[in-house]
């Protein structure tokens, strides 16, 4: 008997089996149980930026492992909070709390466990700059390991190499300076006087934004930010802004430029393009909808048209930020948009 797997995509796709583990001790348990049977083994927190290409054949494991801790030094207060916990109500409690420093990535959806993977970012700000350290439960021995150093990048770590296979994330370790400067670089933030704004006051602009543009995964399923914002040479940025001179462009440390995957994607056309049951939302071009009943199929042909859509008119190549998971585990996303 197969069972759904919870995805804010909202497809009904299925696994063999879908277990939730409230502790590290049942989530070693059930995985045990399913390798021992041979059976392929998947760790979710709530299935936001995911994508189920076809129904799964083994076992999905829903990690809500919670609980936080906060202690304090003279410099920083420092937080251990459960994988299983809500990202966003994490932000919220710390700025309500006057604990300054994760407003820039209000309403980002999913688990605080997914945060160190995919070293979520917004606004200027990326996981990567509160980070402490991630225990890791080792699967095949039971052990827990600590790791203070997640090789973070852009929307990548270390957690999606060396440790994607065989290791869950149980707690996660923030730290949050005291000595507190905003970051206003991005969007409406920069219209904010950075003497007078607060924690709390970027943290209701980020989320007056964010709920304005970006759709209620409950009432439109999607998976949040499809594509990850590309970084190109300076000499292609240059050529586009010859033509386009109003596109957004970040200039990087090394000299490469950061460009809006949303405004590509805008320039073409594709807002409100559909395919199948699956739509480029209205309001936000990065960001791909369930419109009406779509399957995986649906999804994956959309955004393979909105990368080739791009990549004709731009001569760049979009990769995608939401993870791509087969019949036996994740796939190669970027190979799945390239292959027809």
């Amino acid at each position: 008997m197969s069972q759904l797997i919870p995805n804010t995509f909202g497809l009904s796709v299925t696994a063999k089996q879908v277990v939730t583990a409230n502790t590290s001790d049942e989530l070693l348990q059930v995985w045990q149980n399913a390798t021992a049977q041979k059976l392929p083994v998947l760790i979710l927190g709530e299935g936001s930026n995911t994508l189920f290409t076809e129904n799964f054949s083994g076992v999905v494991i829903v990690n809500r492992i919670k609980g936080m801790t906060i202690t304090e030094s003279e410099q920083a207060w420092l937080l251990r909070v459960g994988a299983g916990e809500n990202w966003h109500k994490l932000v919220e409690m710390t700025v309500n709390s006057g604990m300054s420093g994760l407003e820039n990535l209000a309403l980002i959806p999913g688990c605080v466990g997914s945060a160190p993977i995919q070293n979520i970012g917004a606004y200027g700000v990326e996981f990567k700059k509160f980070a402490d350290y991630v225990e890791l439960l080792e699967l095949a021995t039971g052990k827990i390991i600590t790791i203070t150093d997640g090789q973070y990048g852009y929307r990548e770590s270390i957690f999606k190499h060396q440790y994607l296979s065989g290791y869950a994330v149980i707690y996660v370790g923030v730290c949050l300076p005291k000595n507190w400067q905003p970051v206003l670089a991005y969007g409406e933030l920069q219209k904010m006087d950075p003497a007078t704004v607060t924690a709390k006051m970027i943290f209701d602009t980020v989320c007056e934004v964010r709920n304005a543009k970006l759709p209620d995964p409950k009432k439109l399923g999607n998976g949040g930010s499809f594509f990850k914002n590309p970084v190109v040479e300076q000499a292609l940025a240059t050529k586009i802004q010859m033509q386009y001179p109003q596109m957004p462009a970040y200039p990087q440390a090394d000299g490469s430029v950061k460009l809006a995957a949303g405004w590509l994607i805008d320039q073409c056309g594709l807002k409100g393009f559909q395919l199948g049951g699956a739509a480029v939302h209205e309001k936000q071009a990065l960001v791909l909808v369930n419109k009406s009943q779509a399957i995986s199929d649906d999804i994956v042909s959309l955004a393979r048209h909105v990368r080739n859509q791009v990549l004709q008119k731009f001569g760049v190549s979009l990769e995608p930020e939401i993870r791509f998971m087969g019949r036996d585990g994740e796939l190669n996303s970027l190979e799945v948009l390239m292959n027809d």
